[in-house]
């Protein structure tokens, strides 16, 4: 049986710590030889330019050969079922198929259709395991351990991935997690809620901004994103001379999730995100496909 990452769940803590040893290691960005000979393909259903850039060089780094299908021009635009398509990629002989998709559940269920390793490169506003574990290794970078940390997830959590991913990972690493945004963006939860970012910030030791995910919105919630930012923007007048670390999971809507002035602050982890994205990717293949 092939090991699958469709939800973040699928890894135990151990099996996390794992992945982060070898993520240390890629850091140093080599080339090795790790995934020689190992096929490795990206079939995104939905646009996507970081993760999947991100997925292609990891896999590259470790010299595995990488297919890129273009959905756009594939069988599954001339009417093909999604599960046809995954037959057709699983009989090529796959060592790992990644998969994005708009609809929520679709990587789990073409796991059940393949021989192969599925990640779940997102999927709807359900999961992107992926993001979520190079967000909490960003994380253990600076602060070694989660345990007693109070980390604010601020913005669109309800129709974000991320946040789902970011949510479950961090609370079984030990961190208090609060959710900031206006009502409208707020989940059903039992974690603590809070449409004050000032006062969020005071108790928190990260923050995890997010992207207004309009193209979720079945109708919309501000007259204009300016109005949102009004309340929930990362500025410095908000976050002043206070020792906390600002992360984004990208694309940043600049000026209106995140100020310029603090995308340039010393705090702002947003490139260091991208950096171990690659490394915590290359960790996440040798592991699925190895073992």
């Amino acid at each position: 049986m092939s090991k699958h990452l469709t939800h973040t769940k699928d890894l135990s803590k151990n099996e996390i710590v794992t992945i982060f040893k070898y993520a240390k290691e890629f850091l140093d960005e080599k080339k090795r030889d790790d995934l020689r000979g190992k096929l490795i393909i990206n079939i995104f259903f939905e646009n996507s330019t970081r993760t999947r850039s991100s997925f292609e060089i990891a896999a590259k780094r470790l010299s595995a050969d990488v297919v890129n299908l273009d959905v756009n021009r594939s069988s599954t635009a001339k009417g093909e079922t999604l599960f046809d398509t995954a037959a057709n990629l699983d009989a090529m002989g796959p060592d790992t198929i990644i998969v994005r998709h708009n609809r929520s559940g679709v990587p789990k269920i073409l796991s059940k259709y393949v021989k192969c390793s599925i990640i779940n490169a997102g999927d709807g506003a359900h999961q992107h395991p992926t993001q979520g574990l190079l967000d909490l290794f960003t994380l253990l970078q600076k602060f070694k351990t989660l345990e007693g940390k109070t980390i604010a997830i601020v913005g669109d959590i309800r129709n974000s991935r991320v946040a789902n991913s970011d949510i479950e990972l961090f609370t079984r690493f030990g961190a208090n997690v609060i959710l900031v945004g206006p009502p409208q963006f707020l989940p059903k939860t039992t974690l603590p809620t809070t449409y004050n970012l000032k006062e969020a910030i005071n108790h928190s030791d990260a923050i995890i901004s997010l992207r207004t995910q309009t193209e979720r919105h079945k109708t919309p919630t501000f007259a204009s994103l300016k109005d949102y930012a009004e309340n929930f923007k990362i500025t410095k007048e908000v976050i002043k001379d206070k020792d906390i670390l600002i992360m984004h999971p990208g694309p940043v809507h600049r000026n209106i999730d995140i100020d310029d002035e603090v995308l340039e602050d010393e705090r702002c982890l947003v490139l260091n995100q991208v950096k171990n994205g690659v490394a915590v990717r290359m960790g996440i293949l040798k592991f699925l496909i190895e073992n």
